[in-house]
């Protein structure tokens, strides 16, 4: 097989193709076999047929037809390799020469991955995020852990109060009549959580156990159910019983308690280095974040539109993903939000390219750069994916290799590397205090 690539404008590339004559003859006896046994002519049991005899009955272009969609894909799919080009597209295919005893020839037109014009990368002026771990921070951590391990107690007498857990049932009505979804029993309510309409818990608080009152609340204009949006309701609520969180003292019992730490000062420590690091690690993902924007900003590139096409289809099965994982479909996410397909991918269109372009500069840069990921570096990721996922490495990497997940691991290792090239090798200057850059 012959094949040469010629580029054409708008990232179009012409492939002109030659399968040799011989293969194309192996093509003919694999059609002839293929439908002689679909095929019923009078004289013959079906399959028996000879050659000649089934030319003539159902026509030599019918075996070129079906001989064509033998060989051309694997004919194509090879001249892409050979000429080394990274299709983003169907091919558009014209078939030149189909006869047999002579080579098959056809050209096939195809959209391909655009060439990237660098710009700088190196030597970028990134601000350096000034991250400070303070001591209200640590007592802030401290103060969460007692919310954590806060013990739960049931009071016999009282009112509510912020924060408590009110047990309730309640029922809604709007001008007198029931709702769906508006009633409940044994509900836990935390108040202060806002997790209810604006205005319902507060209405609660001073309320006594047994007690039962009115609560009106109007619902934002922006909630999910059209049918209550921007409408006012009455609930009936009975508060059958509240909660109140029990605090531990901050002393050495506590974080004896909550750690495996004998002393206060101890768990302190722990928590300022904690804090320390996870405030180190933030600001270098702000280093990279914006070494990249800056190298991609720096680039030009010609996007074709079938990229950002399928970075967007990419885009909405994740979001459909997770919309599955809490229980929602997308059908239900579009009548929620009174949305459709084309809003939503109009809404995330600029995104997509963002994305797609991205992804090119810094294959680009690597390119450029010989930035590799070898067969360690890809053992290594396997044996901390697996760590993550509490999974033996081996049993991972069959895992992976079964749904040919081993490239998209080796290119997103590549692609981290190349972050942090372009980040190591910029130019970092002070800036603002990193959580007032937050």
């Amino acid at each position: 097989m012959k094949a040469t690539a010629e580029r054409l404008e708008n990232n179009q590339v012409k492939i002109d193709v030659e399968v040799d004559a011989e293969q194309f003859s192996k093509a003919m006896d694999q059609a002839y076999r293929k439908l002689v046994k679909k095929v019923s002519i009078p004289g013959f049991r079906k399959g028996k047929t000879p050659r000649v005899v089934f030319e003539n009955f159902v026509g030599k272009a019918t075996l070129y037809n079906e001989a064509v969609e033998i060989v051309v894909p694997d004919a194509y799919m090879e001249a892409v390799k050979t000429t080394g080009i990274e299709p983003v597209s169907q091919p558009q295919l014209e078939l030149v020469q189909v006869e047999e005893g002579k080579p098959v020839i056809f050209k096939a037109t195809v959209r391909v991955k655009p060439e990237v014009k660098l710009g700088q990368y190196t030597g970028l002026q990134v601000t350096k995020p000034v991250s400070e771990v303070t001591g209200e921070d640590i007592e802030n951590e401290l103060k969460k852990l007692q919310e954590r391990h806060a013990r739960l107690a049931n009071l016999e007498e009282g009112t509510v109060q912020q924060a408590d857990i009110a047990v309730i049932d309640f029922v809604g009505r709007q001008d007198g009549v029931e709702f769906e979804g508006g009633s409940a029993t044994d509900y836990s309510l935390e108040i202060g959580s806002g997790s209810f309409v604006p205005g319902f818990e507060d209405q609660l608080v001073g309320a006594a156990i047994g007690e039962t009152r009115e609560v009106t609340v109007t619902f934002p204009e922006d909630y999910p159910n059209e049918d209550l949006k921007g409408r006012e309701a009455v609930f009936t609520v009975t508060v059958k019983g509240i909660k109140r969180k029990e605090i531990a003292e901050l002393d050495d019992e506590f974080a004896k308690d909550v750690s495996e730490f004998d002393t206060l000062e101890e768990l302190r420590t722990d928590l300022a280095n904690k804090l320390k690091e996870a405030a180190e690690k933030r600001a270098q993902q702000q280093i990279n974040s914006e070494a990249v924007k800056k190298a991609v900003d720096n680039a030009e590139v010609d996007i074709p539109d079938e990229m950002i096409e399928t970075r967007l289809e990419e885009m909405i099965e994740n979001m459909e993903r997770r919309l599955m994982q809490q229980g929602m479909t997308m059908e239900n996410y579009f009548k929620y939000t009174n949305s459709s397909l084309d809003e939503l991918k109009n809404s995330l269109r600029d995104d997509a390219a963002r994305g797609v372009k991205t992804t090119l500069v810094l294959e680009s840069i690597a390119k450029q750069e010989k930035i590799e990921v070898s067969d360690e570096d890809l053992e290594n990721e396997i044996i901390r994916m697996a760590k993550n996922y509490q999974q033996d490495p081996k049993v991972l990497r069959k895992i992976l290799e079964g749904q040919n997940q081993l490239e998209y691991v080796r290119d997103s290792l590549q692609q981290q590397k190349t972050i942090e090239f372009i980040a190591g090798r910029a130019e970092l200057v002070e800036g603002a205090n990193q959580k007032e850059a937050e």
